[in-house]
């Protein structure tokens, strides 16, 4: 059964997704965590479910995020949809430490693709369903700049403000 509900935070109203599940703190698996106005941002759909206290588990951590108590999340993820590639790429998002940025160029390197897929990995970030718990926030240009962000560059400079990692923008 697909539950959604939604969160006020500083950045706007959230719009959270999830799946039952069994093993998931709270018995909700995240399917996705949009913003308003987000490109490519879920909808309510017919046939979920409101339910607030399915994400109980999953406020609480956001509410330490946005407090700066929590750097690193504890949330269980309902299965993506995405391709293969994706899927690298955002595994190698989970990897960039709180705080700090890393650039398109070096996403490339780290999943083993060329240099030249720097436009691919901007479309796979740009397809994360998870913004926020997924850092897809922390990826910049090499030349510093904040460059895309599926929710708006204000929201992407909103949170890396939050964690202390606001680069200068070109």
């Amino acid at each position: 059964m697909t539950l959604y509900a939604t969160l006020d935070s500083p950045l706007g109203e959230l719009l959270l997704v999830g799946e039952e599940s069994a093993t998931a703190p709270g018995g909700t698996a995240l399917a996705s965590l949009s913003l308003p106005g987000q490109k490519g941002g879920a909808t309510v759909q017919d046939g979920w479910t409101y339910d607030p206290a399915a994400f109980t588990e999953i406020v609480q951590q956001l509410h330490a995020y946005f407090d700066g108590k929590l750097t690193r999340f504890s949330i269980e993820y309902a299965s993506t949809r995405g391709t293969d590639f994706q899927q690298r790429v955002w595994q190698a998002l989970e990897a960039i430490p709180y705080g700090t940025t890393t650039t398109y160029g070096r996403i490339a390197a780290d999943i083993g693709a060329a240099r030249g897929a720097v436009r691919a990995i901007g479309t796979a970030i740009g397809a994360n369903p998870l913004l926020v718990v997924r850092p897809c926030h922390r990826v910049i240009a090499a030349d510093g700049s904040l460059s895309g962000y599926a929710a708006g560059p204000e929201r992407k400079r909103k949170l890396l403000g939050l964690e202390g990692a606001v680069p200068d923008a070109a």
